[in-house]
């Protein structure tokens, strides 16, 4: 009887110890995103992210992910999450169907903008984009809209190809083009930049394109909106503390910058054909 009651207090001071914390203001706020992973590890990026939000707004944010794209812009634009991490083009989906509003956007390797390459292998004779017609192409994952709108912004129609598919991660066109799978294929810089090393030209680069960000829904009043600015551009790169949390987000983020709609226009043109 002593040892099972041992064991109940124990459970019970553990139960307390991982419950959540709770603070001042109990209006919670829920913070979903873009699927770019298994839910679970998704979960393990964003939690340092929403623990220190918690602290700094003295109010819980809690996760809600969602299980694809289409799910997370519909969350956002309906407000049933207050903040998401969105691709540049589910902001825009998010900002059109219910008036999401730009938070922050990422910085990557001390930049806060990204582009898109079209690789060949180095040794290609392919020296121009008019001359990807009939050749094989790789994309990434299906639903990427931007990768396809850059592609026909660069003078490709994608009908123009021989055949082209969808391989799912950046590394695994890479790979697929330098053993000669497909004559060229789509990345993103941080990756092309890497495979020029392991034999892959960069043939073709899209204009500097805003990155994934931090959005709100139309709900969010304009203090929190301000707090919550303020506490993303607070994450400083110099603090150890701060790094593990952005770190956590993605291994090649270096924290956040300011951002406004404008800075989607690039995008918005893009992406017009396909709409």
């Amino acid at each position: 009887m002593k040892n099972r009651m041992l064991r109940y207090f124990t459970l019970g001071l553990s139960l307390m110890c991982c419950a959540p914390l709770t603070y001042a203001n109990e209006t919670e706020l829920l913070f979903g995103s873009v699927a770019m992973d298994i839910p679970a590890m998704m979960h393990k990026r964003l939690s340092p992210l929403t623990m220190y939000l918690s602290e700094v707004l003295n109010r819980t944010v809690s996760l809600r992910l969602s299980p694809n794209m289409g799910d997370a812009i519909h969350e956002i634009s309906n407000a049933n999450v207050d903040i998401a991490y969105l691709t540049p083009v589910a902001y825009l989906e998010a900002h059109k169907r219910g008036n999401a509003k730009l938070i922050a956007r990422t910085v990557t390797n001390g930049k806060a903008f990204f582009r898109l390459m079209i690789v060949v292998k180095q040794d290609s004779p392919i020296q121009s984009v008019n001359q990807l017609i009939g050749k094989s192409f790789a994309f990434g994952d299906q639903k990427a809209l931007l990768q396809r709108a850059v592609v026909v912004g660069s003078g490709v129609k994608l009908m123009d190809f021989e055949e082209y598919k969808y391989l799912g991660h950046y590394d695994n066109i890479a790979r697929a083009v330098s053993i000669g799978d497909f004559d060229a294929g789509i990345l993103k810089d941080t990756t092309a930049l890497k495979w020029e090393k392991k034999g892959l030209r960069i043939l073709y680069a899209s204009p500097a394109l805003p990155p994934y960000n931090i959005s709100v829904s139309s709900k969010v009043d304009d203090d929190t909106l301000k707090s919550l600015k303020k506490a993303f551009l607070s994450l400083d790169p110099g603090n150890p503390e701060h790094m593990k949390i952005i770190k956590a987000l993605d291994k090649k983020y270096d924290g956040f910058a300011p951002t406004s709609d404008a800075e989607y226009d690039v995008v918005r043109q893009l992406i017009k054909p396909f709409k």
